[in-house]
């Protein structure tokens, strides 16, 4: 309890710059983590549809189908949080 006291009085002197450098790494950490999990997300998506098309193959191609609607969908979920940070990265000027 006694530790909160200081910290807060210090990030009352912080500045604009401060601020900024926080933003700039949130905004790299935001993209970064975004990227990870689409990577993540769309290759799950492809294992799973090999191994449902490998035990069912007569429904190889509504499978296949949806596979890659949902590896759209997350693609463009991705690409939205990577646009958000860069709108961050925009907003601090140094």
């Amino acid at each position: 309890m006694h530790a909160i006291l200081p910290m807060l009085q210090a990030a009352a002197g912080y500045t604009r710059e401060y601020t900024g450098a926080w933003a700039m790494f949130g905004a790299g950490l935001g993209a970064g983590v975004a990227v990870i999990g689409a990577g993540l997300g769309i290759g799950r998506i492809g294992g799973q549809a090999a191994e449902a098309m490998a035990r069912q193959p007569e429904r190889a191609g509504q499978i296949q189908t949806a596979g890659l609607i949902l590896a759209a969908l997350i693609e463009g979920a991705a690409l939205f949080a990577i646009v958000v940070t860069f709108l961050i990265q925009s907003k601090f000027n140094f």
